[in-house]
């Protein structure tokens, strides 16, 4: 299999069969609290593809060029310090993003609220750099990994919010409105994404 066509299927890959929202569930917090509105959304879904694909490649970097370098040249396996320095990776760069936000589109900060800061703490973020090291992808696979990745999950954050525009003027039940149907409609989403599964053997 060719580069091209090994990136590309990583990149299918992450965004339908292996959605790390609907099929892995990693990142739901921010699934759920952004979810509501799709100005939101979009901003929320641009902030997580630029922080994934970033992070990738600088988690990457860290792994091959300090971890890995230190392990061959004194010795130290100091890799259980991995997860501590892939979140200090991942909090400078949502930092970053929060201050650019702030500057260009205080709205948008307004409407992220809390949520921004919490890409520090989403696990899909620090799931995707460490999936990275562990299917032993190469630089550029895994900055395609983790764009796809951030692409999957602003599509299912974007048909999240969709959907709950929708439901707000649905005749639902009272004592089935808010977090029910919110997660009786993410369950949903998910199965019909287990229609992808067999779209792509990885």
């Amino acid at each position: 299999m060719d580069e091209v066509t090994k990136i590309f299927l990583i990149i299918i890959s992450t965004i339908l069969v292996n959605n790390f929202v609907l099929t892995r569930f990693l990142g739901i917090c921010p699934f759920l609290g952004v979810s509501k509105n799709l100005g939101p959304a979009w901003g929320m879904g641009m902030a997580v593809i630029f922080v994934m694909t970033i992070a990738s490649s600088a988690t990457w970097l860290t792994q091959n060029f300090v971890f890995v370098y230190i392990d061959k040249q004194f010795g130290l396996q100091l890799y259980y310090l991995q997860t501590i320095f892939f979140i200090l990776i991942i909090a400078a760069l949502v930092q970053f993003i929060e201050m650019v936000i702030n500057k260009t589109s205080p709205a948008l900060k307004a409407a992220l609220g809390i949520y921004l800061p919490l890409i520090t703490t989403n696990c899909a973020v620090l799931g995707v750099s460490i999936l990275n090291i562990n299917y032993n992808y190469n630089f550029i696979e895994s900055t395609f990994h983790g764009f796809g990745a951030g692409v999957g999950f602003t599509m299912a954050l974007l048909l999240m919010a969709s959907i709950r525009e929708r439901l707000i003027k649905a005749p639902i039940p009272k004592y089935f409105q808010g977090a029910p149907i919110t997660l009786v409609t993410a369950a949903l989403m998910s199965i019909a994404f287990l229609g992808f599964t067999a779209l792509i053997p990885l």
